[in-house]
């Protein structure tokens, strides 16, 4: 079966209708444009009606409260129906605390608007896949900005001493944006033992979201 038989959904989220155009015309055949948005209320109310696989999101979008493309991520997080979709900021920007912001937010990857078409596709089904992805010189603010010191080593390694193999292995997939009932699958766990293991692991590392839970592993290079 091919790629285009089974392709991956997608919204893309950019205030300019030009660069929309564009980028549709450029993806490869592996990626499937189910919904555009120009703004942030659009954004959430596409991504809600949709709910695709993975959304392109531009960091700078007019509306809602002024918070961009971090808000439409803050927005969206707390709505189960878009639990498992994947966002990937792709924006102009190359500014450190963009990067930082929108990942700090729930993002899983940073890609500028100098990236190919190809290079978009290739981004889309790394996340969709569960990766973290970067282009090359904005992986360094993150790395900087979620405390990747040499000086840290010893209390990294101590923090993640304090859970258990399995949850070691949970704490790895909901970090890299999968569902419950997806970890439960592959684990060959019930839901609830995944939620009880989640629970756990948010406690030890005294972490409050999934979000925060991937910042942490993201800064510790365990994604």
């Amino acid at each position: 079966m091919s790629a285009a038989a089974n392709p991956i959904r997608i919204v893309i989220v950019d205030d300019h209708q030009i660069f929309r155009t564009g980028l549709r015309a450029e993806l490869g055949p592996e990626l499937e444009v189910v919904g555009e948005a120009a703004n942030v209320d659009e954004a959430v109310a596409v991504v809600t009606a949709s709910v695709p696989d993975v959304v392109l999101l531009d960091v700078h979008l007019p509306g809602g409260a002024g918070g961009g493309g971090a808000e439409v991520l803050q927005r969206l997080s707390g709505r189960s129906e878009t639990r498992g979709v994947r966002m990937l900021a792709l924006s102009v920007s190359d500014a450190a605390d963009d990067v930082v912001q929108v990942i700090r937010a729930g993002a899983r990857g940073y890609l500028t608007k100098t990236a190919s078409g190809s290079e978009v596709t290739a981004a889309v089904l790394r996340v969709h896949s569960g990766d973290a992805v970067f282009s090359p010189r904005l992986a360094g603010f993150v790395l900087d900005a979620f405390g990747t010191g040499g000086g840290e080593t010893a209390v990294q390694d101590d923090e993640l001493d304090r859970l258990s193999a399995r949850e070691q292995e949970v704490m790895r997939m909901i970090a890299r944006g999968y569902a419950y009932k997806e970890v439960a699958a592959e684990l060959f766990l019930s839901i609830k033992t995944v939620e009880t293991h989640v629970s756990n692991v948010l406690r030890k590392l005294q972490l409050s979201n999934r979000h925060e839970l991937t910042a942490w592993a993201l800064s510790r290079r365990l994604l």
